[in-house]
C-alpha cells in the first residue's frame, strides 16, 4: 500500500505542474504564438531527456518498433494534441475547453478495458462522474455561445491524448519511462515545428522574463512532469492516473486566486471538493480501505475448516488410532469401544 501512495504522489506532480502553466503563460509568455510555445516546450525537453546519462544496457534511442511507436505517441500526446488545443482555445472559452477535457478519465477507463484488460471498478466510474461534475461547477462561467468546431477540436484533443496515454501504458512494459518520454516529446516537437512555421512564422523573441517562464515550462512542467506521469502510468491503473489528472484545473484555479488575485467563489470551492472526492474514489488504495475486513476469529475458523490437513470425523463415528469406525449398530459400537480401550492401555 505504501508503494501505491508513493506512485499516486508521483502522478500528482504532472497535473499540478501542468496547472501552473496557465499562470506562467499568461504572465510571462507572448500569447500570440501558442504553437511556437508548444514546440519550445516539447522539443527542448525531449532533447534534454535524451542527453541525460542512461544506465548501462539502457536504450538512449528507439529500436525496432519503437521508432514508429514514438512517432504515434508523439503525434497523439504532443503534436496533434497541441494543435487541437490551440484551435479549441481560439474558438471556446478556456473554462468550457477544460470541462470537455475533464471527460478524459472516464474515456481512459473505457479504453483501458479492451486494450489493457483493466476492467473499470464502479467506484472508479463514480469518481470519474464526480470529477467531471466538480470541474463543471468549478469552472462554470454561464457562457451561452458555443462554437461546435471548438467543441469538436476539444473533444478530439481529449480523445487523442486518452488513446495516447493508454497506448503508452500498453507498449511501455520494459521501457524506462524517461526514455519513452524523451522519444515522444522529441517526435511530437519535430512534427509540430512545421505547423508552427506555417501558422505563426518565425519563433517569437523573448525577454528575460519570457526565457525564465519558458525554462520553467520546459524543465518542470514538461520534462519532469511527463516522466512522473508515465512512470506512474506504468504502475497504476490507467483510469486512476487519469483521475489524478483532474488536479490540473484545480491547480489553475488555486494559483489564479493566490497569485493573480482572481476571485474565488463558493461554487468554485464546492466544485474543487467534489473533484477531490472523485479523485479519491477512483484510487485502488481507497477501494482497499473500504473493503470489509474479517475478524481474527473468523480468519482462524475459516483456516481450520479449509486446511488440507484437517481431519473430519463424520457424525456417528468414533475416531481411534486405527481410523474411523462406523457405529451404526450397537454390536459394532461395543467393538469400537473395546478396541479404543485396549489401544489407550498400551
Amino acid at each position: 500500500m505504501e508503494n501505491i501512495w508513493r506512485w499516486m504522489l508521483v502522478a500528482a506532480i504532472a497535473p499540478v505542474a501542468w496547472g501552473s502553466t496557465y499562470l506562467v503563460t499568461a504572465e510571462l509568455l507572448p500569447p500570440e504564438t501558442p504553437l511556437w510555445g508548444a514546440v519550445l516546450r516539447a522539443l527542448p525537453a525531449g532533447l534534454l531527456l535524451l542527453a541525460l546519462p542512461v544506465a548501462r544496457g539502457a536504450r538512449r534511442l528507439p529500436t525496432g518498433p519503437w521508432w514508429w511507436r514514438s512517432l504515434v505517441l508523439g503525434v497523439l500526446n504532443v503534436g496533434a494534441f497541441f494543435v487541437l488545443i490551440y484551435l479549441a482555445a481560439q474558438l471556446l472559452p478556456s473554462s468550457l475547453a477544460a470541462m470537455l477535457m475533464a471527460v478524459s478519465p472516464a474515456v481512459m477507463m473505457l479504453l483501458a478495458w479492451p486494450l489493457l484488460a483493466e476492467r473499470p471498478h464502479v467506484l472508479s466510474l463514480t469518481g470519474a462522474v464526480l470529477g467531471f461534475v466538480g470541474v463543471v461547477v468549478m469552472l462554470s462561467s454561464g457562457a451561452t455561445a458555443v462554437d461546435l468546431g471548438g467543441v469538436a477540436a476539444s473533444l478530439a484533443a481529449m480523445l487523442m491524448s486518452s488513446i495516447g496515454f493508454v497506448l503508452a501504458k500498453r507498449w511501455g512494459g520494459g521501457v524506462p519511462p524517461r526514455s519513452m518520454t524523451a522519444w515522444q516529446l522529441t517526435a511530437g516537437g519535430l512534427a509540430l515545428a512545421p505547423v508552427a512555421v506555417l501558422v505563426e512564422g518565425a519563433p517569437p523573441a523573448l525577454d528575460a522574463a519570457g526565457w525564465a517562464g519558458q525554462a520553467y515550462i520546459t524543465l518542470i512542467a514538461t520534462a519532469l512532469a511527463w516522466v512522473a506521469w508515465f512512470s506512474a502510468l506504468q504502475r497504476l491503473p490507467a483510469g486512476s492516473v487519469g483521475l489524478i489528472g483532474l488536479l490540473n484545473p484545480v491547480t489553475g484555479v488555486v494559483l489564479g486566486a493566490l497569485i493573480a488575485g482572481e476571485s474565488f467563489t463558493a461554487p468554485q470551492l464546492l466544485g474543487m471538493v467534489t473533484v477531490l472526492v472523485g479523485i479519491a474514489l477512483g484510487q485502488p488504495v481507497v477501494r482497499r480501505l473500504m473493503r470489509p475486513r474479517r475478524l481474527p476469529s473468523e480468519s482462524r475458523t475459516n483456516a481450520s475448516h479449509s486446511s488440507p490437513g484437517a481431519s473430519k470425523t463424520p457424525s456417528g463415528s468414533v475416531k481411534t488410532t486405527c481410523g474411523s469406525v462406523s457405529t451404526s449398530t450397537p454390536r459394532v459400537r461395543r467393538r469400537a469401544i473395546a478396541v479404543g480401550t485396549s489401544s489407550t492401555s498400551r
